[in-house]
């Protein structure tokens, strides 16, 4: 269940909070014309799994993924609407158990990304990035594990991204900076993306 494989390609993956489902198709193919070729709607709202069902259905060329993911039930809801991969802010064991896809859990501190690799876990989320030492604390974790392939969430924006991305140990990183709620809320999609391009020109590290 590593998401390693599945997301190879990935160098940014947005998380999003949708809370009109009529902005799930629109917003999807916007990323994916600025270049991002997947993205991780959040379990946050009553209109995430309609949205990931709707993306998955209307737009097969982007990879849709489900983030906060939290209770072992919402792996197979999450599949039955057509989601490639789940995100988690941390993990459990009964989350680890269940899970029955691609999975990128979250860690904060090298025993969990140990515990992690030795369920076969390489792709891990560091969350939250910045409160946790940011750039310097992936730096100090890569030295001991470098098996391990990080996708810092949180904090992690236009300022700080390729810093995040220089690192050899970051496979990806995830944010939602390009993707800000209120210009989601207004469907102004054409701004997004160009906050999107903008985005993406920062993974050419």
């Amino acid at each position: 269940m590593d998401a390693t494989q599945l997301l190879s390609d990935v160098r940014l993956l947005p998380v999003v909070v949708i809370d009109d489902v009529n902005s799930a198709v629109p917003l999807a193919r916007v990323l994916l014309a600025a270049g991002i070729g997947a993205v991780e709607i959040t379990l946050r709202s009553d209109a995430a799994l309609a949205a990931i069902e709707r993306v998955a259905s209307e737009v097969p060329d982007i990879l849709v993924g489900a983030g906060s993911v939290r209770r072992v039930e919402q792996f197979q809801q999450i599949k039955n609407v057509g989601a490639s991969f789940a995100v988690s802010p941390g993990s459990t064991d009964a989350l680890l158990t269940a899970a029955n896809m691609p999975y990128v859990a979250g860690v904060a501190t090298p025993s969990e990304s140990l515990k992690l690799l030795e369920a076969g876990y390489r792709l891990q989320k560091f969350f939250p990035a910045e409160v946790n030492g940011g750039v310097a604390a992936l730096k100090a974790f890569a030295a001991p594990i470098p098996e391990v392939l990080f996708c810092p969430t949180g904090g992690v924006n236009a300022n700080n991204a390729r810093s995040y991305l220089n690192l050899s140990g970051v496979a990806c990183i995830g944010g939602s900076w390009f993707v800000p709620s209120e210009l989601l809320a207004q469907q102004d999609f054409a701004a997004i993306k160009t906050l999107a391009q903008q985005a993406v020109e920062l993974t050419n590290v």
